[in-house]
């Protein structure tokens, strides 16, 4: 499982020309899935996230996370993350895990991090053409990868 995880002032997705959720400060989280991932990269993952610290404090350093500073999160899935490009220039997507193991695990995914930072969780829709607008703040921006713990 891999995330990248943008820090943002505002972010929000369009499916559709419908705006199908926003969110102020907090965190974008693109996730991307494989056929290998399971509940224990879930468990792992969304514990790094909410731990993560990367708010500033009344000193400005990166020191808070965003449980501490009461931010929002917004998940969108993105199976383009576990793209290869060791080969040509078009991309392969063989290591993404299909829709019927990925879905679940995208819904667990949301689950387990709404338990965890007792706030709702916003979406984009599995599959679907989304349009994601963000304001990167800072700009920060995370990559993390459940199967690099070391």
């Amino acid at each position: 499982m891999r995330v990248i995880i943008q820090r943002v002032s505002e972010a929000s997705v369009t499916i559709d020309t419908h705006i199908k959720s926003s969110i102020a400060h907090g965190f974008l989280i693109l996730l991307g899935i494989t056929h290998q991932d399971t509940q224990e990269d879930i468990d792992w993952l969304t514990n790094k996230i909410i731990g993560l610290r990367v708010f500033s404090d009344e000193n400005g350093a990166m020191n808070l996370s965003v449980k501490d500073v009461d931010g929002n999160l917004l998940v969108i899935s993105q199976f383009t993350l576990h793209a290869s490009t060791k080969k040509g220039n078009r991309p392969s997507f063989l290591e993404a895990a299909k829709p019927d193991i990925a879905i679940p695990l995208y819904e667990n995914f949301v689950s387990t991090l709404s338990r965890k930072h007792t706030k709702e969780i916003f979406t984009g829709e599995f599959g679907a053409d989304m349009k994601v607008k963000l304001l990167n703040d800072g700009p920060v921006t995370i990559t993390i990868d459940s199967k690099n713990r070391e």
